[in-house]
């Protein structure tokens, strides 16, 4: 009988070990999405994907890197690197799509 609650405390113990090393943890909640797409910066959203390939196609031309991201119907983003999100606004305000 004393073995059998001595079994029953070790199995506890180690269940609480456990949940202690691989539990969640207090205050540690999950990290917040940024609206960046990993590296990237988004510089635009426009409604069809033909106005993004050709804003694309403008920052191409300034030498740009840029992709594109479709998050819903009828929306389409313009993506670049963060080093070039300024001068890639910059060409999306002045661009007439």
């Amino acid at each position: 009988m004393t073995s059998v609650i001595i079994a029953v405390l070790v199995v506890a113990a180690l269940a609480l070990i456990t949940r202690w090393a691989f539990g969640p943890g207090y205050g540690r909640g999950r990290p917040r999405a940024r609206p960046e797409a990993g590296l990237l910066a988004p510089v635009a959203t426009v409604a069809t994907r033909s106005t993004a390939l050709a804003l694309r196609a403008v920052l191409s031309d300034a030498g740009i890197r840029s992709t594109l991201r479709s998050p819903a119907p009828h929306r389409t983003d313009v993506l670049v690197f963060p080093e070039d999100a300024e001068r890639a606004r910059a060409l999306a305000a002045t661009f007439r799509g």
